[in-house]
């Protein structure tokens, strides 16, 4: 990291980047940054119904003002070092699903969705890329595991339960 950044610049960077794996990442900043993802929204999914909303939403309201001051830090809009939208979002394509009581690979599954999604970004997810700053940065990631939240409760109710 640059050495003239601040305290508070330093410890925004950290969360925005995923605890600084999207900084190291050698490729895919954003796949490996949606790992802590994973850990959060298996803890998240722990909780009764109205809390795990209430947390989802939070952790996305939240994701919001570390994107936009990461953004404004690094000078590039939506630099790929920025994963808070991958890992803070991940329980929202979770909500719902009893994830500690299925075996581990059925996560793996679900990663595989939110990436896959995030990725092709399908409307109207694509187009809430050109909102400015990290509303912007939130909102296509936003769409996305919404997007996944039901194929996540497809794949459960068809073929996991």
């Amino acid at each position: 990291m640059k050495s003239s950044w601040s305290i508070s610049e330093r410890l925004c960077l950290f969360v925005a980047s995923g605890f600084g794996i999207g900084l190291f990442a050698p490729f895919a900043p954003g796949t490996f940054g949606s790992a802590a993802g994973v850990a959060l929204a298996y803890f998240t999914t722990r909780l009764p119904l109205a809390w795990q909303i209430a947390a989802a939403a939070a952790l996305a309201v939240a994701a919001v003002p570390i994107c936009s001051a990461a953004e404004r830090i690094l000078g590039v809009k939506d630099d790929g070092r920025i994963v808070a939208d991958e890992w803070m979002l991940f329980p929202v394509a979770v909500i719902g699903i009893p994830v500690s009581s299925l075996p581990w690979w059925n996560m793996a599954a679900f990663f595989v969705v939110v990436r896959v999604l995030d990725i092709l970004k399908p409307p109207p997810a694509w187009q809430m890329q050109s909102v400015k700053g990290g509303l912007g940065i939130v909102l296509d990631d936003l769409a996305a595991n919404l997007y996944s939240l039901g194929v996540n409760w497809a794949l459960y109710v068809y073929l996991f339960r």
